[in-house]
């Protein structure tokens, strides 16, 4: 547990809500960071080979990047 703004908080899990589709409290630094990422219109079409393949090629979610943006948790949710 970890605190965000005086509440206390789980790092690194996904819950659905906040000002996108998604958000995952993360530590930055000595810092805790709210990383919000996804349409709340579009959906998660994981399950489309081709749909998976295009939005992995299209994000270069073979190198994601770190855990404090949201390209690297969007593309954590697509694999």
């Amino acid at each position: 547990m970890a605190k965000y703004r005086g509440k206390s908080v789980k790092l690194n899990k996904v819950q659905r809500g906040g000002s996108k589709k998604f958000f995952v409290y993360v530590k930055a630094g000595s810092k805790v960071k709210k990383v919000s990422f996804g349409s709340k219109t579009m959906k998660i079409r994981k399950n489309n080979k081709a749909a998976r393949k295009s939005f992995l090629a299209r994000h270069r979610c073979s190198n994601a990047g770190p855990k404090t943006k949201a390209r690297y948790w969007s593309c954590k949710m697509w694999r």
